[in-house]
């Protein structure tokens, strides 16, 4: 089975700083795809960073393009998102997603086959 863990979600204040982190059985061949995406209360699932292990190359949302920033490690399995500059609108359950057959970043969930149980991120003075 396979199994991605999130962890790092926390309480911050407007304007601080967080690193997710994701653990995973081992998305680091081309053709792979590691993702974050974010659920708020009574909105749907968004889109906010991926990197693809085909050229590195990686899509941000534009709503945290400039302070979102996620990055990989294979050779611990891990793929990280630091999100520095927190806003009100930023709090949500944010979720690891992989796919090993997508190739290139999508910001669509549904292409997405493998996924976490996601950690909370609450932003609040």
């Amino acid at each position: 089975q396979v199994q991605l863990v999130e962890s790092g979600g926390d309480l911050v204040q407007p304007g601080g700083s967080l690193r997710l982190s994701c653990a995973h059985p081992g998305f680091t061949f081309k053709g792979d795809v590691l993702a974050w995406f974010r659920q708020a209360p009574g909105k749907e699932r968004e889109g906010v960073a991926c990197i693809s292990n085909t050229d590195g190359s990686t899509l941000y949302a534009d709503s945290v393009k400039g302070r979102f920033t996620i990055s990989r490690d294979s050779a611990k399995n891990m793929v990280y998102l630091q999100m520095n500059s927190l806003q009100p609108e930023d709090p949500a359950v944010y979720y690891c997603a992989a796919d090993n057959i997508l190739a290139y970043c999508s910001g669509d969930g549904t292409l997405y086959y493998y996924w976490g149980q996601g950690t909370q991120v609450t932003v609040s003075s």
